[in-house]
C-alpha cells in the first residue's frame, strides 16, 4: 500500500531547513559583493586563457560561442564548492556537524532559489535535479496520470520539452510563425478546441534565442483551466525571470532550469513548483530519501520535495547553483541583456556582409533575443564550416539540429516526409545549421574575430567540399 502523509517528521524536517547558520543562510539579495560586472567577469571564467592544441598544430586559446550547450565554470564557484566540502557530511541522515551543516546549507538554497524567480514559498518548493531534462522528464512521470492526458506545447521546443510529454501523455502543438516565433493565437485556438491538461513551453529557444512571453501563455492556459510547465534552460543566465505575473492568472505554475547553463557544471538544477500540486502525484521514482516509514507490504512516502529527490543528494550541485545565482544576480541582468543585444547586432551587421548568408529568424528586430543566432551559407556544407572554425582557428561553435529537430526543419524549410530521406544518413548529409550563443564573458572583440575569420573558413571548406566530394555544391 501507498499512501502520502503529512506527520511529525514532515514538520521537523521543515522547521530544520529553516534554521540559518550564519556560514549557509545568506539569502541572494544579501550576498556580499565581489565586484562581478560584466567588465571584470572574464577574470573569474575558468580556462578561458588555457590554450589547446588546434589540427594545424598550432595553439591557441578558445572563442568559446557554445554557452547554449553549456556554459564553462566560474572560478568563485569552484571556490564555493572546494570550501564547503572541507565541511561536508551525509544530507539529512547524519548525526554530526558536518551532516547539520550541510544539510542546513543543502536546505536554505532551497530559499535562494525561491528568491531567484520570485516565488512565494507560502505556495512553492523546490526539488533539485540532475539538469533540466531531468527535471521535465520528472514532472512528466509524476503530472501525468494517464496516456490520455491532453498536454498543449510548441513547434519552438527542444526535445526535452516535448518528448517526456510524447511518452507519458498525448501531445498536440501549436506551430510557429514563418519567422519562427511562438504564435500565441494558435494557442488559445488550442486550448479553445482541446481539454487540455498542462502546456509547457520554454522560456526562450535555443535555436533562434526567442524569449517567449510565459506569463501571456500562463494566462491563457489558466483560463481553459490547464497548468503551465516553463522551460527554463536558456532563460536563467540572460534574463531576470519571475514566476509571478502582473495578476494572478499569468503566474507559472511550474519552472525548471540547469545550473551548468549558469556557470556551474557540476549536474545541478532545479524544479520550483506549486507544493499542493506535487503533494498530490506520486513521483515515479522510489528508494532512499524519499519515505517516512516502510513496513513489511505498506509505505508512508514523504510529502515533496523529499519524494523527488530519492537516492543521496548532488551536494556540489547544489552549492554551485547557490554560487551561481549569487554571481549573476551581482552581475545584474539588465546589463547581461543590453550587453547581448550589442553582441547579437554586431554579429547579424556582420553577416549581412557576408556572400550567401542566410540568418535564421528574424534578422531586422532581434530585440526580442537572448544572446543566440544561427545561420548558413547557401553555397557551403555547414557542418564544414563549424569544423574549420574549430581546427584552424580555435572557434567554439555548435552545428546541426540543436536537440530541436521539428523547430530547425521549419526554420529550414523541410517538409516531415523530406526529413524522413536522412534518418539515416551521417551528421555530414544531414540539414544544419551553425550557431553562435553567447556568454556573459563574450566580448565584441571576440564576434570581430569570428566576421573576420569566416570567409576565409569558408574558402577552406568549399575547398575540402570539392576535394572530397568532387563538387563545388555543399551537400547541406
Amino acid at each position: 500500500m501507498k499512501k502520502r502523509k503529512n506527520s511529525l517528521l514532515g514538520i521537523a524536517a521543515l522547521i530544520i531547513s529553516v534554521c540559518l547558520l550564519s556560514s549557509c543562510g545568506q539569502s541572494a539579495a544579501s550576498a556580499e559583493k565581489n565586484g562581478y560586472t560584466l567588465d571584470t567577469i572574464r577574470d573569474y571564467v575558468v580556462g578561458l586563457d588555457e590554450e589547446m592544441e588546434l589540427e594545424n598544430g598550432k595553439k591557441k586559446a578558445v572563442t568559446n560561442f557554445d554557452n547554449a550547450a553549456t556554459t564553462p565554470a566560474l572560478q568563485p564557484v569552484m571556490d564555493e564548492v572546494n570550501e564547503q566540502l572541507e565541511k561536508y557530511g551525509s544530507i539529512g541522515r547524519g548525526f554530526s556537524p558536518k551532516s547539520d551543516y550541510s544539510t542546513d546549507l543543502y536546505n536554505n538554497t532551497r530559499d535562494k532559489v525561491l528568491e531567484f524567480v520570485g516565488a512565494d514559498p507560502e505556495k512553492y518548493t523546490v526539488f533539485y535535479v540532475n539538469n533540466t531534462t531531468d527535471g521535465l522528464n520528472k514532472l512528466a512521470l509524476a503530472l501525468i496520470e494517464k496516456k490520455s492526458d491532453l498536454v498543449l506545447t510548441t513547434r519552438i521546443e527542444h526535445h526535452s520539452n516535448d518528448l517526456p510529454w510524447r511518452e507519458n501523455g498525448t501531445v498536440i502543438y501549436a506551430e510557429v510563425d514563418d519567422q519562427g516565433r511562438v504564435m500565441y493565437d494558435e494557442i488559445e485556438k488550442q486550448l479553445k478546441n482541446n481539454k487540455v491538461k498542462y502546456v509547457s513551453v520554454t522560456a526562450a529557444s535555443n535555436v533562434t534565442g526567442y524569449v517567449t512571453d510565459v506569463h501571456r501563455v500562463a494566462k491563457l492556459a489558466h483560463k481553459y483551466g490547464a497548468k503551465i510547465i516553463v522551460d527554463g534552460a536558456q532563460i536563467v543566465a540572460h534574463r531576470k525571470f519571475s514566476m509571478i505575473g502582473e495578476t494572478e492568472d499569468e503566474n507559472i505554475d511550474f519552472f525548471v532550469f540547469s545550473a551548468h547553463k549558469m556557470y556551474s557544471p557540476y549536474g545541478g538544477g532545479a524544479v520550483v513548483g506549486l507544493t499542493e500540486d506535487l503533494q498530490e502525484h506520486m513521483p515515479k521514482f522510489y528508494g532512499g530519501g524519499t519515505i517516512y516509514i516502510v513496513g513489511d507490504d505498506w509505505v508512508e512516502y514523504a510529502d515533496a520535495p523529499k519524494s523527488y529527490e530519492a537516492g543521496s543528494p548532488n551536494y556540489p550541485g547544489v552549492v554551485g547553483l547557490g554560487k551561481a545565482i549569487d554571481i549573476l544576480q551581482e552581475v545584474g541582468f539588465d546589463d547581461i541583456e543590453a550587453h547581448e543585444k550589442v553582441l547579437n547586432q554586431r554579429l547579424v551587421d556582420g553577416l549581412k556582409k557576408i556572400d550567401n548568408s542566410i540568418i535564421y529568424g528574424d534578422s531586422e528586430d532581434l530585440s526580442d533575443r537572448v544572446g543566440v543566432i544561427t545561420f548558413n551559407f547557401s553555397d557551403v556544407n555547414s557542418q564544414l564550416v563549424a569544423e574549420e572554425l574549430s581546427h584552424s582557428y580555435g572557434i567554439a561553435t555548435r552545428r546541426g539540429a540543436f536537440c530541436a529537430n521539428p523547430y530547425v526543419w521549419r526554420l529550414y524549410g523541410l517538409t516531415d516526409e523530406q526529413v524522413r530521406n536522412f534518418a539515416e544518413c551521417s551528421d555530414i548529409n544531414t540539414p544544419g545549421m551553425i550557431r553562435v550563443s553567447f556568454g556573459i564573458y563574450n566580448t565584441e572583440e571576440e564576434v570581430d574575430y569570428l566576421l573576420k575569420v569566416l570567409p576565409e573558413a569558408i574558402k577552406k571548406a568549399k575547398k575540402t567540399n570539392e576535394e572530397n566530394w568532387g563538387m563545388a555544391e555543399p551537400l547541406y
